[in-house]
């Protein structure tokens, strides 16, 4: 398992369909993986500490985790079939759960636990982005930056 950060959320185009972005640690892969629009939003109030007026369902079972002393210690990216990411949640106490990647890393966003992803993901979904492709990563940064969760919102 290779440790990996999440870059941010946007908006494909022309598909308009959200995606989070991983990015390897220590390594130069990045992991794209398309998810919903809810989840998109949770994941970016997370990044960005919105706290809103009423929990979202990834802040509630956050509460509910603290309140049971169910640490979740790692969520893992463990496999992609047929375009479709599977995740595993990983609690101190030694129980897993099967989830979505989305949710498990707008959970591991609230919680501060460590993601990580399998090198068989890594290796048939990764994309590899050396040093030349640096300025392409930073204008997806840049957008990251001007991106607000009501960007996700359908109309």
């Amino acid at each position: 398992m290779r440790e990996v950060d999440v870059v941010g959320v946007r908006v494909e185009m022309p598909s308009n369909q959200p995606i989070v972005l991983l990015r390897e640690v220590t390594g130069e892969r990045y992991l794209p993986i398309w998810i919903g629009a809810v989840e998109a939003s949770a994941i970016a109030f997370a990044q960005q500490g919105v706290v809103p007026p009423r929990p979202l369902t990834h802040d509630l079972l956050k509460t509910v985790l603290d309140e049971t002393g169910n640490a979740l210690t790692e969520v893992q990216i463990t496999e992609v079939q047929d375009g479709i990411f599977f995740a595993t949640l990983v609690f101190d106490s030694g129980v897993t759960i099967s989830a979505r990647p989305s949710d498990s890393i707008a959970l591991a966003l609230r919680t501060g636990s460590r993601i990580v992803c399998s090198e068989e993901v890594l290796e048939e979904a990764g994309i590899a982005a050396p040093a030349e492709q640096e300025d392409e990563v930073e204008k997806f940064r840049e957008f990251l930056d001007h991106v607000s969760p009501e960007d996700f919102e359908q109309g």
